[in-house]
């Protein structure tokens, strides 16, 4: 029998993240929440019905500033080690306490945003012009302010944020904490399985029958959950469809749109674009994984083998840091030294232990340093999921050494642009590594297919697809339950991959259950939105090198202070017209073609 994951108090501690500079210990944490409520008093106190002047709300962003640095570390201490290990009760305990004390906090200050957009146009324009960071910050006040409610409607929700938030922690405890995959047994061997473990190891298992039987097996535990799962859906769904309704949109999707400052064309091109465009590519690909593997079919379990399973090189955690450095040796020196910090830092955690979050995961924790979640798995796509999550990690960082906290995150539409420029730059290294050897160049390739575009244009893009129509559904006033959610999925996938996919070989209707985005607004798309931007800007660095890498840097750098048109601009990059998306899909269809001609060669 295979070993079985362990547990969390079992893994080496030099493997998993460094939490003590977010604080020391526990007396330290527990005094920042005291700090925190102390300070959110004397803000209140101090400029509640006062914000009618420039200079007295300069004093009082100098001020919130502080109360939101040391909120976002009293937020990581709390959910990090909570995602670390979903089974913890000390970590749940933690986090709920954490969760209680942010939503007072936010409810209390809910005033500062309330009274700013009272205030006329002439004092908000010229607390703007007082600083980029200002700006930025007064830039989403006047966005807010088209929907907002009166205070006290906007301190309640402020105040319900834990239990209209509960939804995706049920999910987590359900999928990570309660549900018991078991094992399954091929060829007299039994193989245990977890949510996490078939996501990392077993769907990309270069045994056919360990494939297929996990896959079952992994779909039987899902479906016993389906009803459960779906009940919370439909309730996260209905909550956003009520405060969409409260805020004065006819639809969800127009509310959830808002905050990322793009319009309702350029989510449904996105999805239009490559719903039609990317799937006779990915459709040629898996048909010739079919052929080189000799499969009588391709099953949804089947669709993220190695093309050349035997040629799959095994990469080791001691091996990861040297193949990032060369990844990102492109970018500088000073950004290389940037991201190997990561490793020395512990700003990483890799063990694969019970109750671990599945998937992977950044977050900045300001002042600190990023976060990443991960579970390592010595494999070449674990080192893809390590390189993109360092993306984030670089992004992050180089965004707050150039801005306060006001406005160092930037719309969802392009967050993703970084860490999916980083996966290009490691299959670019890659295919230097290979010159002459046309194994390793097809192989190469191959990771930009099954890899990179699969999980951002692909997983996600269906995702999105699922999304829009759950929302369309809510928007009609219509409900749902896990049969309707199973039926959507499953028209969806059948709408994308055709013929070349055997459908009814498992449950994949069940894959909407596997993912927590659902969870996040509409974050789903923006992963191959952002791709739209990460390619265009790394084909522009392949053709004219050092210029095209300085104009990326900058574009690293704005953090808030653009909405997302104008950044990717910076990047060199103009998707107000669907011309980027159209050369990605270019770009992915002569990729293909060079894969099949390779194997040809071969």
């Amino acid at each position: 029998m295979t070993q079985a994951q362990p547990a969390r108090r079992e893994v080496a501690q030099e493997t998993t993240w460094d939490l003590t500079p977010l604080f020391k210990n526990e007396t330290a944490f527990n005094e920042a929440l005291r700090r925190l409520q102390e300070l959110t008093a004397d803000f209140t106190k101090m400029y509640r019905g006062q914000l009618t002047a420039v200079p007295v709300i300069l004093d009082a962003l100098g001020d919130y500033t502080t109360l939101q640095e040391l909120a976002d570390r009293i937020m990581h201490y709390g959910f990090l080690p909570q995602a670390a290990d979903t089974g913890d009760p000390q970590a749940n305990a933690r986090n709920r306490k954490v969760q209680a004390l942010l939503a007072s906090t936010d409810a209390k200050l809910q005033f500062f945003q309330t009274e700013l957009q009272a205030q006329p146009l002439a004092v908000l324009d010229g607390v703007a012009a007082t600083s980029e960071d200002n700006a930025a910050f007064i830039r989403h006040v006047k966005l807010a302010k088209k929907q907002a409610l009166p205070l006290p409607a906007e301190e309640v929700l402020a105040a319900l944020a834990p239990a209209l938030d509960a939804p995706s922690q049920m999910r987590s405890q359900a999928i990570f904490a309660d549900m018991d995959f078991g094992s399954f047994t091929v060829a007299g061997k039994t193989y245990p399985l977890s949510f996490v473990r078939y996501e990392e190891e077993y769907q990309k298992h270069p045994n056919t029958a360990v494939r297929r039987a996990a896959y079952h097996q992994f779909c039987n535990v899902l479906a016993k959950y389906q009803n459960t799962i779906a009940a919370g859906y439909y309730n996260q769904v209905a909550k956003e469809k009520t405060i969409a309704t409260m805020r004065g949109y006819d639809s969800v999707v127009d509310y959830l749109l808002a905050d990322q400052e793009v319009s309702r064309d350029m989510f449904d091109r996105q999805i239009d674009g490559l719903m039609a465009g990317l799937a006779p590519v990915m459709r040629r690909y898996v048909t010739h994984i079919k052929q080189l593997w000799g499969l009588d079919h391709i099953g949804y379990t089947d669709l993220q083998v190695d093309l050349d399973p035997s040629y799959a090189p095994q990469v080791t955690l001691a091996q990861a840091p040297q193949a990032i450095k060369d990844a990102v040796a492109p970018l500088g020196k000073d950004y290389q030294g940037l991201i190997m910090r990561a490793f020395f830092a512990r700003w990483v955690d890799f063990p694969a232990n019970r109750g671990k979050e599945s998937g992977a995961f950044a977050s900045g924790a300001y002042g600190v340093h990023p976060y990443i979640l991960m579970s390592w798995s010595n494999t070449l796509p674990a080192l893809y999921t390590l390189v993109h999550e360092l993306g984030h990690a670089g992004h992050f960082s180089l965004a707050e050494q150039h801005h306060s906290i006001l406005a160092v995150f930037p719309s969802t539409y392009i967050v993703e642009a970084p860490s999916t420029f980083h996966e290009l730059l490691l299959t670019h290294s890659l295919i230097n590594k290979a010159a002459g050897d046309l194994r390793l160049q097809r192989f190469a390739l191959s990771r930009l297919l099954s890899d990179t575009y699969f999980h951002n244009c692909v997983t996600h893009l269906l995702e999105a697809a699922f999304q829009r129509e759950v929302y369309t559904l809510i928007d009609r006033g219509e409900t749902f339950d896990a049969a309707t959610l199973n039926q959507l999925k499953k028209g969806l996938l059948k709408q994308f991959w055709g013929d070349a996919v055997d459908l009814d070989d498992g449950m994949p209707e069940l894959t909407w259950m596997r993912q927590s985005h659902y969870y996040m607004g509409l974050y789903s798309y923006t992963y191959s939105a952002s791709m739209v931007v990460s390619t265009a800007a790394y084909l522009k660095v392949r053709a004219e090198g050092q210029p095209a890498i300085a104009h990326w840097l900058q574009f690293l750098a704005l953090g808030d202070t653009k909405p997302p048109l104008e950044a990717a601009k910076v990047a060199g990059v103009d998707i107000s017209t669907d011309q980027p998306l159209k050369a990605m899909i270019a770009f992915l269809d002569d990729t293909e073609k060079q894969i099949e001609q390779l194997s040809a060669n071969l």
